[in-house]
């Protein structure tokens, strides 16, 4: 269910289809993704999930999987 909510806010976010978007690609690098690309897909995780990512966390996401594992982990309303 996170993997589907966060597939579906990078697909709008980048306007891409979202079978292009699987759990072990990176946002930046496989995705083309730029840091305001990226800075708005958090913020959007972030109010669909109601939780607030730290930057220092952020620089250590690699692949999507990371943002998944870390909402699925501190998230209210996922559970």
């Amino acid at each position: 269910m996170v993997f589907e909510k966060v597939r579906s806010i990078i697909a709008e976010q980048l306007d891409t289809d979202e079978e292009n978007i699987t759990m072990d690609i990176n946002l930046m690098k496989d995705l083309d993704a730029d840091s305001l690309d990226a800075a708005e897909i958090i913020m959007a995780i972030e109010d669909e999930f109601e939780i607030e990512i730290p930057d220092d966390q952020v620089e250590q996401f690699q692949q999507i999987s990371n943002i998944v594992q870390y909402i699925e982990e501190n998230s209210p309303v996922v559970g």
